[in-house]
C-alpha cells in the first residue's frame, strides 16, 4: 500500500522552528511534485509550499523568508523547515505528492495523515 507519513509536528513558543517531514513508501515508481497545505479549524486547506523533483519551488506569502521546502528523492521525502514561527501558523499541516504506481505513466496525488502544529503567544 502505498502511503505518505508525516511526522515533527508539535507545540513550539512564537519564533520558535519545527522541521516537518513526509515519507512516502509502497511500490512508486516516480514521484513529481510534493508539497505541503494547512488547514486551521473551520478554514479552508491552503497551500503552504509546493516543489517540483528538479527543486523548483513556491510558496505562500505568508511564509516567505520563513519556511522553506526541501526534498530527497533517494528517500523519496519532502520536508518543511518552519522558522520564525508565528500564532497564525497555528493548524493540521498536510504533506502531498504526485505519485507514479503502476506501469500506466499515470501520477495521482496522494495525502498524508496530518500533523498538528500549534505556536503559542
Amino acid at each position: 500500500q502505498v502511503q505518505l507519513v508525516e511526522s515533527g509536528g508539535g507545540l513550539v513558543q512564537a519564533g520558535g522552528s519545527l522541521r516537518l517531514t513526509c515519507a512516502a513508501s509502497g511500490s512508486i515508481f516516480r514521484i513529481y511534485n510534493m508539497g505541503w497545505y494547512c488547514q486551521a479549524p473551520e478554514k479552508q486547506r491552503e497551500l503552504v509550499a509546493t516543489i517540483t523533483r528538479n527543486g523548483d519551488t513556491n510558496y505562500a506569502d505568508s511564509v516567505k523568508g520563513r519556511f522553506t521546502i526541501s526534498r530527497d528523492n533517494a528517500k523519496n521525502t519532502v520536508y518543511l523547515e518552519m522558522n520564525n514561527l508565528k500564532p497564525e501558523d497555528t493548524a493540521v499541516y498536510y504533506c502531498y505528492a504526485d505519485l507514479v504506481t503502476d506501469w500506466s505513466g499515470r501520477s495521482s496525488s496522494y495525502w498524508g495523515q496530518g500533523t498538528q502544529v500549534t505556536v503559542s503567544s
